[in-house]
């Protein structure tokens, strides 16, 4: 597997606050890697500073074997990394389709007096961009709800359409930000088998974060573990669940059991 993600001995320092603590961490294309931690563990903070949101103190990022370290976020994005957020963020008013296919506007070649005119290389963009918007609606098995508002999806639907969002940038690395929060476990356990449709199907790699054990537990190759900015566990989840430092970090809660469970937060 070739390496996407190389994050090297990252440190955040907030108002003299050490939000994150020499983090290091792989994500390799075809690999889903967990970053979890109790509540303001740092998880977020490392997001955000990979996909160029706030600005790292020291340490380095490597995206593709280039140093990407404080790119900008529209860069970034551009350059094969996409996220989606706790909140999920949408066009409401706007129908499933357009949503993607807004997102996958970043693609066009063709100039703002095209548009205006609906010339040149306006029509075959646009028709190009609603081809992958509709095939990434199937990947997701929302096609049947294109003409749709989104606000009138269900909760599970609008977190799918996020990451169709995200994946009409064309990325090579998907970061998933709290993805089952909210869902029941019914809806958890198909979201699981659906980001293991995604990876398998697109061979991209995926890092995500939840407080959802269970979740985490079944889904990722390999998991990171930090607590409170500090990194105190890397490994499969089987090494993970079972590690003292681990457990003490999250009181015993959701860790050392065969069914994993909830975190606490």
């Amino acid at each position: 597997m070739s390496l996407l993600l190389d994050v090297r001995n990252l440190s955040v320092l907030f108002g003299g606050v050490l939000a994150l603590n020499k983090l290091s961490l792989k994500i390799a294309a075809g690999e889903i890697i967990g970053l979890i931690g109790p509540n303001g563990a740092g998880k977020t903070t490392a997001f955000n500073v990979v996909t160029g949101r706030i600005k790292g103190s020291s340490g380095s990022i490597f995206f593709c074997g280039r140093d990407i370290t404080g790119w900008s976020p529209s860069k970034i994005a551009r350059n094969g990394i996409a996220r989606t957020f706790q909140s999920i963020k949408l066009y409401e008013d706007l129908s499933v389709i357009e949503n993607v296919m807004i997102a996958a506007h970043s693609s066009i070649s063709y100039s703002f007096l095209e548009a205006i005119l609906g010339l040149g290389r306006f029509s075959r963009d646009e028709s190009r961009i609603r081809y992958r918007a509709f095939e990434l609606l199937e990947l997701m098995n929302l096609q049947e709800l294109a003409a749709e508002r989104a606000s009138s999806l269900p909760y599970g639907s609008q977190r799918k359409l996020e990451i169709a969002r995200a994946l009409a940038l064309g990325p090579k690395l998907l970061l998933l930000d709290e993805p089952v929060a909210g869902m029941n476990p019914t809806e958890t356990r198909e979201f699981g088998d659906f980001i293991l449709r995604l990876r398998d199907n697109l061979s991209i790699g995926i890092g995500l974060i939840d407080h959802d054990m269970s979740f985490v537990m079944e889904v990722c190759d390999r998991i990171r573990v930090i607590d409170h900015g500090v990194p105190i566990a890397w490994g499969m989840p089987t090494q993970v669940r079972n590690d003292k430092d681990v457990i003490a970090a999250y009181l015993g809660v959701g860790f050392g059991t065969a069914t994993g469970g909830h975190a606490a937060n």
